[in-house]
């Protein structure tokens, strides 16, 4: 049996990691938080000095997920995406908000300065969405508000039905 692999990608704040856990509920997929995976397993290659955060070691994630991938039925969480394998996703959703909910969440989150103002322009120059549609096919690349909570509760059931209907069609 052929199981859905979803990434769920956008800029830091979103709401990836809210989608992703709460579709995993729903479908019976397994959530990975790329962020989280690495945290773990020290999955990382320096420090960033300007930003403060550590440098993701993309080659050690792509190895330590390889498996799991294989398998399907995972959702995987994370603001990059053109460093995944391409075999590795059936859909890529690209979650868009706002400047205004963004910034108001980024601040939350104790973003400031540079951080702060990068991130908000990423999500205004459409970076991961860009970034999504030069890595993977068009036709399986969406993008989804997230502004409220509403949005939220119409993105889960449009990508369950999603999930549902690629499953007859590819089993």
């Amino acid at each position: 049996v052929k199981i859905m692999k979803p990434l769920c990608t956008g800029t830091p704040g979103v709401g990836k990691t809210t989608l992703g856990k709460e579709l995993a509920q729903r479908t019976g997929l397994s959530y990975v938080n790329v962020g989280e995976l690495a945290q773990e397993g020290e999955l990382f290659d320096g420090f960033d000095e300007e930003y403060q955060c550590p440098i993701l070691d993309e080659d050690r994630v792509v190895d330590e997920l390889d498996d799991k991938m294989k398998e399907g039925g995972v959702i995987v969480d994370y603001h990059g995406c053109d460093f995944f394998p391409e075999r590795w996703f059936h859909i890529v959703f690209v979650l868009r908000t706002d400047n205004s909910h963004l910034y108001s969440r980024l601040e939350s989150r104790g973003y400031t300065g540079k951080k702060l103002q990068d991130n908000v322009q990423c999500e205004i120059f459409q970076t991961i969405y860009e970034e999504a549609m030069e890595a993977y096919k068009e036709e399986i690349v969406h993008q989804l508000p997230s502004n409220e909570p509403e949005d939220l509760e119409r993105n889960l059931e449009q990508i369950v039905q999603w999930t549902e209907q690629w499953m007859k069609d590819n089993n």
